[in-house]
């Protein structure tokens, strides 16, 4: 069973997605806010997916992924963001920082569970 980490501080769509995904047999893990995210990636190292809400103002998702990777916290998971579908350059920063994929918020409200499912049967980059 996949195990995913979900950043989504908005948690009526946080509820939702974990819903989704649990329904589908993924093992979710809420994360309101970026402060325990690195101490639970150091303490689980079953993650397979972690989620990214690109839509929140108070959330650089790009920066706290480049900032992780440096630290060697993300080589063995996959990344998938969400993004306003209006809001281009967000999801080109996503891109840049090594999302392995970003999707408007629409999509990963109504396709969430398969694209975790898809993204967590493939291997992660052997560079991040």
């Amino acid at each position: 069973m996949p195990r995913v980490l979900a950043l989504v501080p908005d948690l009526l769509f946080g509820s939702r997605v974990q819903g989704t995904l649990q329904a589908a047999g993924h093992e979710v893990e809420l994360m309101g806010g970026p402060e325990r995210l690195a101490e639970r990636l150091q303490a689980e190292p079953h993650v397979s997916v972690l989620i990214v809400d690109l839509t929140s103002a108070d959330l650089d998702g790009p920066a706290l992924v480049q900032s992780l990777s440096a630290a060697g916290m993300l080589t063995d998971l996959r990344i998938l963001g969400f993004f306003s579908h209006v809001d281009t350059e967000t999801r080109e920063r996503a891109e840049r920082a090594g999302f392995d994929l970003v999707v408007p918020r629409s999509r990963m409200a109504r396709e969430g569970a398969g694209l975790v499912t898809r993204l967590a049967g493939q291997a992660p980059p052997a560079v991040r």
